[in-house]
């Protein structure tokens, strides 16, 4: 239960995004707005998220996770609640809608990095690994299962889906208020100025892998949902499907995605070369699919296609969760796991309106653009993420970091 409960977190902020790909194009008409002003609605959740998620972070590191978890689940619902009474009741509801997605994003930003940082908390060695790869699966479960809710409940309203998120919060604040117990902290934190010192020194010794680690991350989010609102914005306006059957043709990718990441974290364990290759020839499927897509037009072929590019992000993001989490000890986890989750809601904010506008540019030039992103990144992934095997450390909190087990080198 305590893994359900953690894993309850990822998938709860997955809904705040997906669940809303199916009902764009209807808000479109409903609320006489532009496509891009409709890809706004994911942006500025986004957005949010990415400003508060490191701050979120340094607090959970002062504090406990719990603590910070559980009130920014009550903020994502209440965000829900205010955009959904807009829509249903206010006689100009666009700008309330953005205003309680804005609330959604701030409630967001203490999901998912905090999770994974409390994941590396309780869970040590190949089993921390595993629960990553179940934390990523859950994210990715929310992604299968957020279009068809969100159609689902569209057919009651169209602005359904927001009255959805308060319901799905309340599960998620039970399950982590009883089945999460965290250790209490032995001693008081580091004075502001020491923690700043440390993570100076981490980024200064690390900070070409992990950065790479935090771009290849945001790729992984702004191709996945970039080309889930292509894929939206296609099955409506060229092949006239909508509802839950729109919903269950834009989970396909996302279910192989999903299997994929729950397949790779059980079997990465802390095999450091086994992770970047996992990444090598994760970003290589994308590479491939992207470029590929450009000579397929029939939905069919296309979807078979594009699930190529989702077992590729279901090899990355898994490797990524383990080697960032295991960066540093607990002290300064949650700030480095947060920047990680800042970043990918940058992809997941830039996503949408950037292959929108793509769109309007040039079909060919969209997917060859895309492809080439991917292969830059498995270049910087092969050239500055180094591993090389050593000696154990002794037992203690930072003996369970990769660093201390592993050497990673950025020469």
């Amino acid at each position: 239960m305590l893994v359900v409960a953690i894993g309850s977190i990822p998938l709860i902020m997955t809904l705040g995004n997906s669940m809303l790909i199916p009902i764009l194009p209807k808000m479109e008409t409903e609320l006489n707005i532009s496509a891009f002003q409709a890809s706004l609605t994911i942006t500025v959740f986004s957005i949010a998220a990415a400003i508060f998620i490191p701050i979120f972070g340094y607090l959970s590191d002062r504090l406990t996770r719990k603590r910070i978890i559980i009130p920014a689940l009550s903020l994502y619902g209440i965000g829900g609640l205010l955009a959904g009474a807009a829509a249903a009741w206010f006689a100009n509801p666009f700008i309330w809608i953005m205003a309680g997605r804005v609330l959604q994003g701030i409630g967001a930003a203490g999901t998912t990095p905090i999770a994974m940082a409390l994941t590396g908390d309780l869970f040590k060695g190949g089993q921390q690994s595993k629960v990553l790869g179940l934390v990523e699966a859950s994210n990715g479960f929310g992604k299968v299962l957020s279009p068809i809710v969100g159609s689902l409940l569209a057919l009651l309203a169209w602005y359904g889906p927001f009255w959805g998120f308060p319901v799905f919060v309340l599960v998620s604040l039970l399950l982590t208020a009883f089945f999460i117990k965290e250790k209490k902290k032995k001693k008081e934190p580091m004075p502001f100025g020491t923690y700043v010192k440390g993570l100076f020194s981490v980024f200064k010794h690390e900070g070409r892998w992990l950065f790479t680690a935090y771009l290849a991350g945001a790729t992984c989010l702004l191709t996945l949902f970039g080309i889930l609102f292509y894929l939206s914005d296609v099955l409506e306006t060229t092949y006239h499907i909508d509802g839950v059957l729109k919903g269950c043709i834009l989970a396909i990718p996302l279910l192989f995605m999903m299997t994929t990441s729950l397949i790779t974290g059980s079997k990465i364990g802390k095999h450091l070369p086994r992770m970047k290759l996992c990444i090598m020839i994760g970003f290589l499927l994308m590479t491939i699919s992207f470029s590929t897509l450009v000579f397929f037009h029939r939905l069919v072929p296309f979807i078979a296609i594009l699930v190529i590019s989702s077992v590729g992000t279901g090899l990355v993001l898994p490797c990524l969760n383990s080697l960032i989490t295991g960066s540093v000890g607990q002290e300064m986890r949650g700030f480095v796991t947060s920047l990680y989750g800042s970043v990918r809601f940058l992809g997941v904010a830039a996503g949408p309106p950037l292959f929108e506008m793509l769109m309007n540019w040039s079909r060919t030039g969209m997917f060859l653009l895309t492809a080439g992103l991917t292969l830059l990144l498995g270049l910087l992934c092969l050239l500055f993420i180094h591993v090389k095997k050593t000696k154990p450390a002794k037992s203690d909190d930072s003996a369970h970091t990769l660093f201390k087990k592993f050497q990673l080198t950025t020469e």
